[in-house]
């Protein structure tokens, strides 16, 4: 029996690709080179299933462009999927799938690194340090603010907004609020507080933590104007998507030490990072590491691969978008 055609788009962990060969006629790519549009086209006309990243776009032009589509399925190697034009792969019967569940852990640890990272000044802590410049201990230098008994502010209180908020909670003494589309039973926060909108948030929290889906509506949830609501010693952290802020706004807010700064795992426009931003002393930045522990990346290519399976096996994919 032919296997399927499978085109990965980018490099996977060894256990994942070895899974992926034993049920696939797989064309891997071990350069890691992402793909370009007219690659991405190709892909979708000579694969039966394609498994691309968050970073590879799908959108309506390039489904379109595909003209003769061999392409029967999209297992998308993460849990965001708004890299798709999920409107444009349905209306050409394309199902899409994520990987839900498995890198909870791994980013609310990395939310929580962040917000470490800035309000205690680590960054820009050890820069100092590396660069020779440190002169010794002194109780009133290098301060930081500390995250005990403050206000953390979750923006999209699914299994990644929980966990930050537990890691907080029960961590810290942080006292949480939360906005979130549908309400939720929180037992294992029995303190934590819904409000009604995006802007009470941000008045009343001293961290802002973003855990919310992006593209959409949810483009530059953040914007100017919420910005400008947030305390001038609060905080911004970011490891959800990089359109949900608009980050000329936050950039300029930085700049002008409206707020005390941000963290940022994710950006706008990847892997372009604006320089202003990277000049910056009260802002933490990492580059996407949210789920990038050798766990969580193995388990991501084994839901994926679970999807493609049980797709060609006439099966209902377990975690099928929309």
């Amino acid at each position: 029996m032919t296997k399927p055609r499978l085109i990965v788009t980018r490099k996977l962990p060894d256990a994942v690709e070895d899974r992926l060969k034993a049920h696939f006629a797989v064309a891997l790519n071990p350069s890691d080179q992402p793909f370009s549009q007219e690659r991405l086209v190709a892909a979708m006309q000579q694969g039966d299933a394609i498994l691309p990243t968050v970073s590879d776009r799908i959108d309506a032009q390039v489904i379109e462009a595909a003209g003769r589509r061999r392409c029967r399925i999209i297992s998308n190697f993460g849990v965001g999927v708004s890299n798709i034009d999920l409107r444009a792969a349905e209306f050409a019967g394309l199902p899409v799938t994520n990987t839900p569940g498995v890198l909870t852990d791994a980013t609310a640890d990395i939310a929580i690194l962040l917000m470490l990272s800035v309000t205690r000044r680590a960054w820009e802590m050890e820069s100092m340090l590396r660069a020779g410049k440190w002169t010794g201990f002194a109780p009133a230098m290098n301060l930081g603010s500390g995250l005990q008994g403050k206000v953390l502010g979750i923006i999209g209180m699914g299994r990644i907004g929980q966990a930050v908020a537990e890691r907080a909670y029960f961590g810290f003494g942080m006292k949480i609020v939360y906005v979130n589309r549908s309400a939720r039973d929180l037992p294992q926060l029995p303190t934590a507080t819904a409000l009604g909108t995006v802007d009470e948030l941000m008045e009343l929290s001293d961290v802002v933590s973003l855990h919310a889906p992006g593209g959409g509506e949810n483009s530059h949830l953040i914007g100017e104007a919420q910005l400008k609501l947030m305390k001038p010693g609060a905080f911004l952290i970011n490891t959800a998507r990089g359109d949900l802020i608009d980050e000329r706004a936050l950039t300029n807010a930085l700049v002008e030490r409206r707020i005390a700064g941000a963290g940022l795992d994710v950006f706008a426009e990847e892997p372009r990072v604006p320089a202003v931003l990277r000049r910056l002393n009260n802002v933490a930045l990492l580059p996407h590491l949210g789920s990038a522990t050798l766990e969580t990346r193995t388990a991501m290519g084994m839901k994926a691969a679970d999807n493609l399976i049980a797709f060609f096996d006439g099966k209902s994919p377990p975690d099928l978008v929309g």
